[in-house]
């Protein structure tokens, strides 16, 4: 039995031969995650792609054997860390309990193809 195990969605695929996450044990990280909708484009609206990336996120955890209540930090990337708020509505519908939230980090970087938010998450199932 292999140990590690990669998890695969199929509304979102990496360009690259790597998986949208990896389980070993009861421990789950995700590769990054975009907001491509699920044709594969961009969306022009930070909004839209916030919206897309924790649609993507939470099928990520739901494909590895987890929940939401599952993920314990998330670090995000914007074009603009100026550009919070977006991300913001999506974490408090996606975690409404001011007393169970991960930890979050946000980091300001230059990105390619239109992306203007990307995150990444580490989650422990069970």
């Amino acid at each position: 039995m292999t140990r590690r195990k990669s998890i695969h969605i199929g509304e979102f695929k990496h360009a690259n031969p790597i998986p949208n996450a990896c389980r070993i044990g009861n421990l789950l990280m995700s590769g990054v995650i975009l907001g491509r909708d699920a044709a594969g484009k961009m969306p022009d609206k930070i909004e839209d792609q916030c919206a897309n990336m924790f649609g993507h996120m939470k099928a990520i955890v739901e494909a590895g054997g987890g929940t939401t209540d599952d993920i314990i930090k998330m670090t995000v990337w914007l074009q603009d860390r100026t550009q919070r708020a977006p991300v913001n509505t999506e974490w408090l519908k996606m975690f409404p309990d001011e007393h169970s939230r991960p930890a979050r980090h946000a980091l300001q970087m230059d990105m390619e193809n239109g992306a203007l938010v990307q995150c990444d998450f580490t989650a422990v199932i069970g």
